[in-house]
């Protein structure tokens, strides 16, 4: 397919980085930017914009790429699915449950590929860490412990972290929906999170309406040889002013860490008792990645690594730890039968 026409809904920083994206790729083609206010300019790289999904349907993308906040991202994406536009919908896949059924069905119908952001499968070094894992480098895996964090006022340098998506109820914020990641690559590593214990809370002063930190703790459904159940522990923050994103996976012949931040995996060398880097990045652009497995998509060539069916279920664990931190109990996640 001839790549002449594109849409980048939202232009906060992300909406921006894929517009500069699409632009590197695509020098020719028309790209137009969707935003809920109106502007007179024409944003930077692109070549124009709408303030209206209306009036969209006659420029008729054949890509888009859905960056606004996550309590908007259905509305848009069903009325682009519509038209048959392929979309990459930034995560999380929307800020609930409601409508994401009826937007895979339609997908599914129109036959549109269905791309969810999640970006950090695309890079290497978490990619290597998965490959170890699943070839038992560090033996039979017992325990996974995951943290991350970042002090929210210094993620977005020259704004007012007040306004923007993570501080905000109601655009989608909070650190369950903004740091879905971590869910997103534990069940791509892992399985399915059969169980979630959760404590969701505001700790910190930050003028925010959201939880600024949540403790989470998750069975998974498959079992380590069929009887001891494979737990993991996750830790998210808005808080922490040591910028961090590492997992560790603790095996029963020794550990494997990575570090998110570094582009890095450590093993843990029993013989020395000190972590050893064996694998660095040499590529940590995963935008791009991602971009270049979206075209492919488009082009039959490959499937959706991150599904739509993949960012519902981040969602489905999302609404049992929500749950359990509510009624202070283990809550079982439940799942929607997948049509994939």
């Amino acid at each position: 397919m001839l790549i002449n026409r594109i849409l980048i809904v939202g232009h906060g920083s992300i909406g921006k980085r894929h517009l500069q994206l699409a632009r590197n790729l695509f020098p020719d083609a028309d790209i137009r930017v969707l935003r809920h206010l109106k502007s007179t300019s024409t944003p930077e790289n692109s070549n124009g914009c709408f303030d209206n999904i209306e009036d969209v349907h006659s420029f008729a993308p054949q890509l888009a790429v859905i960056a606004n906040p996550a309590t908007f991202h259905t509305d848009v994406a069903l009325k682009l699915t519509e038209q048959g536009v392929h979309l990459l919908i930034e995560k999380p896949i929307a800020a609930s449950q409601e409508s994401i059924q009826l937007l895979l069905d339609l997908s599914r119908k129109n036959n549109t590929v269905l791309l969810v952001g999640y970006n950090l499968r695309f890079l290497s070094s978490l990619q290597e860490f998965r490959s170890a894992l699943h070839l038992q480098t560090i033996g039979k895996v017992l325990s996974v412990r995951c943290e991350i964090g970042q002090f929210l006022p210094s993620w977005r340098p020259n704004t007012d972290y007040r306004q923007g998506v993570s501080a905000r109820s109601k655009l989608g914020g909070g650190v369950l929906l903004e740091l879905s990641h971590e869910i997103d690559y534990l069940r791509w590593i892992f399985g399915e999170v059969e169980w979630v214990t959760a404590i969701l809370s505001q700790q910190s002063d930050l003028d925010i309406d959201v939880e600024d930190t949540a403790h989470l703790i998750f069975g998974f459904t498959d079992k380590i040889e069929d009887k001891i159940q494979l737990i993991a522990s996750v830790n998210l923050d808005f808080i922490r002013h040591d910028i961090t994103r590492l997992c560790t996976a603790i095996g029963d012949i020794g550990s494997l860490r990575w570090d998110g931040i570094a582009g890095t995996i450590e093993q843990f060398d029993l013989e020395s008792k000190t972590w050893v880097e064996v694998f660095r990045d040499e590529e940590k652009d995963s935008y791009a990645s991602e971009w270049k497995h979206f075209l492919k998509c488009i082009s039959g060539y490959e499937k959706p690594l991150i599904s739509g069916n993949d960012g519902l279920k981040v969602l489905e664990v999302i609404e049992a730890a929500r749950q359990s931190s509510l009624d202070k109990e283990q809550v079982k996640v439940v799942y929607e039968k997948s049509k994939e």
